[in-house]
């Protein structure tokens, strides 16, 4: 008591106006934040009806990695020893020996989980992306409790084989993700379907691609549970007018890519995300390279060790989204929905969501 020097009232009216000054001002700090979160948010729902969830393999400036010998991570391999390292890793935590673990796991706990099976071989970082903000800490589920619709699934698989750059795990993925998709979460073979280039599957041209994820779009309604996988090669393209940080935009590369061309981010957020109904749960697993923003997804949790919750990405434009997502809704096509957008402004924007992560 001694120590503390006397005060007037002036003085200590002043320090207390000071302290409530300073009080209402962080007050109406996290008002304006809890507002923009809000308004972030209710752009979110408008822009992607559905609720989607994405892992990918790694970020958008690296690449992912071919499993030489599956063996090594317990996979069941119906056939064969290859597989690629995000799938294989996945597996591993979820479905090693053809059993589910013995307790629930998070979505932060799986991720991580995959990263320290990556950590000793592979650098790449997976990342859970999704139209929604989530709690990380909540049980990992491809199918929501309470599900009552239809569980439809649709799996990508591209060796190349013949080709420049041909892999040997991507079959793979499939078949052993089919099997869990069946034995854990109980998807009816009549509703997955499969595309490979192994001569006994739909082949994985772009427009076989394409019209697949169409097609899943249009049987999907509200309280169904959609899964989506992509093994195969992820690529960027150079972007043609000079408004992306790093000049590139994210692809998948089909089949036939060398005569088809490539599918954007872009393709894949008209065709797939952005039309998918309200009340749809969809899981997309993309392993391949160049993977963290393919499906322009707000929300991002990157298991790099640091983050320790989803965020929304701080540079995401949903305003071309919106647009377009309106002009969906009308009941315009695809090509007419583009035409009456700004192209210039669309094109910036998916070059600025693509670079953020």
């Amino acid at each position: 008591k001694d120590r503390v020097p006397a005060r007037s009232d002036q003085q200590i009216t002043s320090i207390a106006l000071e302290v409530l000054s300073k009080l209402s001002l962080q007050t109406n700090i996290r008002s304006a934040a809890n507002s923009t979160m809000g308004d972030f948010l209710a752009e979110a729902e408008k822009a992607i009806p559905a609720e989607v969830h994405m892992i990918s393999g790694c970020m958008d400036s690296q690449t992912s990695a071919d499993v030489s010998n599956v063996a090594s991570f317990s996979l069941p391999d119906p056939a064969g020893k290859a597989g690629g390292a995000l799938t294989s890793s996945l597996l591993k935590v979820l479905y090693a020996d053809h059993r589910k673990p013995d307790g629930d796991l998070s979505f932060q706990e799986v991720l991580m989980k995959v990263r320290g099976v990556l950590g000793g071989s592979y650098t790449q970082i997976p990342q859970l992306s999704s139209s929604r903000p989530m709690d990380i800490n909540t049980p990992f589920e491809i199918v929501p409790d309470g599900c009552t619709g239809t569980k439809r699934a649709l799996l990508i698989g591209i060796n190349y084989v013949g080709q420049q750059g041909q892999l040997s795990g991507c079959h793979n993925d499939v078949l052993n993700m089919v099997e869990y998709l069946k034995d854990v979460w109980g998807f009816p073979p009549q509703n997955i379907t499969v595309l490979l280039d192994d001569g006994s599957h739909v082949n994985p041209t772009r427009s076989n691609i394409l019209n697949a994820y169409r097609t899943l779009v249009a049987e999907s309604q509200p309280g169904d549970a959609v899964y989506c996988h992509y093994s195969g090669h992820g690529g960027k393209l150079r972007d043609d007018d000079g408004d992306e940080k790093d000049g590139y935009d994210e692809t998948l590369v089909p089949l036939d890519y060398q005569s088809a061309g490539q599918i954007r981010d872009d393709d894949l957020f008209n065709t797939l995300v952005g039309p998918m109904k309200k009340g749809v749960q969809a899981t997309c697993i993309m392993d391949c390279c160049h993977s963290g923003s393919i499906l322009d997804l707000p929300y991002v949790f990157k298991a790099d060790g640091e983050q320790t919750e989803m965020a929304p990405s701080p540079d995401f434009d949903m305003g071309p989204l919106l647009a377009l997502a309106g002009a969906l809704a009308s009941g315009a096509s695809i090509t007419e929905a583009l035409s009456q957008q700004d192209p210039q402004q669309l094109m910036a924007m998916a070059q600025q969501c693509c670079t953020i992560l």
